[in-house]
């Protein structure tokens, strides 16, 4: 019992650091790809495939990590996938060709992918039901917190010749200290067991052991044994209702309408990077005071039916007042040139402010690029302008007044400010908690992996359909169809989705044994929940 007090920091350590590292490595390419292409000379094509390498290596990550998680166990998962981070650091601090950046950027999101879903599983395991709600989301709040540390050294040192160089090579320090905090905790609930150091942390009760413990096998995800089909249910709704929501494709936006309200130039990109981190760091702490106290499926119905209303309004506004263009390719004519700012009509004079992201700000979810290349559309007198996206919101009706326009501009900021937060303290920390909970454990290693492999590959639909559907049906309807997948999300999560607030990974697995059909889910546990003793008898019978 004399060891119990450190085990706790020390778990919070692991899942704040990886997120840390995570959020870091999302965000750092923002920073790193306008040195990157004056230094390599990039075009539009190659910055896409630059910055989608990442997603690549996350993808592959996705396929084979559950396997490795489950096999090598959470721990040396972690510790592998730092080593690996390490590797793609290097290749990338030493890059020097274009072939050298995509690799090293494949492997680095190879190994934060990995690492995420290992994180998530490992603490989840490691700590009671009372711990598990805020110190899962922790990991959610480091990577909200690495991403404006991120900013904040691209800032510092996009004036250092090679900073992006050193941009890349500070990835590793979180990486590093993470490594130390696992050296003093076991190795998963195996060991868990045996320490007596961290039996209150697990409620008092240890994992069973022994040859009785049940095999799965990777189809009996889809099998009806032991409900694993209800689980994969929910697990796969909440990362697909997550990303068809829209909420990569909304951020991009979030320059253009910093600047529809009066903030121009580079101001506009720092604040839409900045004050929107601020605003997700502050709505994932206030999850993460709630988790454990309103429970899972109150921030997740919460938070949907406010992204539903917040996207909703934005797509309104954006009828009577159309949006600038939306995402551009940061290409530039010549070696000398500075980048235009998405949304921004005027070039930026301030080469020492980052541009704005051309990844989503948001846990586990990189985005690949949603610029392609259009006509050109020459500005009156200036042949030789580069080409802008035009994207069209809608036919604009009868020009308002100056002080209409301005009311709903700000009303637009207000929509933006609420949609992010809602994600925040809803889908962002949430899903991710849910998921570590619900599966067995001797087969949630590739569980998780298998729904966050639909988590990358729906982001990466929705981000390459982005433009697409803007001329298919334009900005505002799109924004309107994403607030209707928000309310089809909200019926999702209050039929199918469960409460695990309180209760033990054994007491959630006899819960989902219990049922055949995840539709009662919703009413019954909302106000009462289901006893365990219930549980055990309905189990047996």
């Amino acid at each position: 019992m004399g060891h119990s007090p450190p085990v706790l920091p020390l778990c919070a350590s692991v899942s704040l650091l990886g997120g840390l590292t995570f959020g870091y490595e999302l965000a750092v390419i923002s920073g790193a790809l306008l040195p990157l292409q004056l230094d390599f000379g990039l075009s539009c094509l190659e910055q896409e495939f630059l910055v989608g390498s990442l997603l690549l290596g996350a993808l592959l990550a996705s396929l084979v990590g559950g396997f490795l998680i489950d096999c090598y166990g959470r721990k040396q998962a972690i510790l592998g996938s730092n080593l690996v981070l390490l590797a793609g650091s290097l290749t990338l601090g030493l890059a020097g060709s274009l072939a050298w950046l995509v690799l090293g950027r494949a492997v680095v999101g190879f190994a934060i992918s990995l690492s995420s879903m290992a994180c998530c599983i490992y603490v989840s395991e490691l700590v009671g039901p009372r711990q598990r709600g805020v110190l899962v989301s922790l990991y959610e709040a480091g990577i909200t917190v690495g991403i404006l540390l991120s900013y904040a050294l691209n800032y510092a040192l996009a004036g250092t010749p090679w900073g992006w160089r050193h941009m890349f090579g500070w990835a590793t320090a979180p990486a590093i200290l993470q490594s130390l905090s696992l050296l003093f905790l076991p190795a998963g609930t195996d060991e868990t067991a045996t320490h007596k150091d961290l039996i209150p942390l697990q409620g008092g009760e240890a994992p069973k052991l022994g040859p009785g413990r049940p095999r799965y096998s990777f189809l009996d995800l889809f099998r009806a044994r032991d409900n694993m089909r209800g689980r994969t249910t929910v697990g796969l709704g909440l990362v697909l209702f997550q990303q068809l929501t829209g909420q990569p494709n909304v951020l991009c936006y979030a320059s253009t309408i910093f600047s529809s309200v009066g903030f121009h130039g580079g101001s506009s990109a720092v604040l839409a990077s900045v004050g929107l981190g601020a605003v997700k760091v502050a709505a994932t702490l206030t999850a993460m005071g709630l988790v454990d106290r309103a429970g899972r499926r109150a921030l997740l119905l919460a938070g949907c039916a406010l992204m539903a209303l917040s996207v909703s309004g934005i797509g309104l506004v954006s009828f009577a007042v159309p949006m600038d263009s939306g995402p551009s390719c940061l290409a530039v004519p010549n070696a000398t040139g500075q980048t235009g700012l998405p949304g921004d009509s005027g070039l930026l004079q301030d080469s020492s402010l980052p541009p704005i992201p051309r990844t989503n700000e948001d846990q586990r979810e990189p985005i690949l690029s949603t610029a392609k290349k259009t006509k050109p559309h020459p500005r009156s007198g200036d042949p030789s302008a580069p080409p802008r996206l035009a994207l069209s919101s809608a036919l604009p009706g009868p020009p308002l007044p100056a002080r209409g326009h301005a009311l709903l501009r700000w009303t637009a900021l207000l929509c933006l400010m609420v949609f992010v937060s809602a994600f925040s303290f809803g889908f962002g920390p949430v899903t991710w908690l849910v998921l570590s909970e619900i599966y067995p454990v001797e087969i949630r290693g590739r569980a998780f992996a298998f729904c966050n492999s639909f988590n990358w590959a729906a982001n990466l639909f929705i981000s390459l359909s982005f433009l697409d559907l803007i001329g298919t049906i334009g900005l505002s309807w799109t924004f309107l169809l994403y607030g209707l997948t928000a309310v089809l999300g909200l019926g999702f999560i209050y039929l199918f989705v469960p409460e695990t607030k309180g209760q033990s990974l054994a007491e959630i697995d006899q819960q989902f044994q219990k049922r055949r059909f995840t539709l009662s889910f919703g009413h019954r546990q909302n106000s009462t929940g289901i006893p365990y003793s219930r549980i055990e008898i309905s189990a047996a019978s």
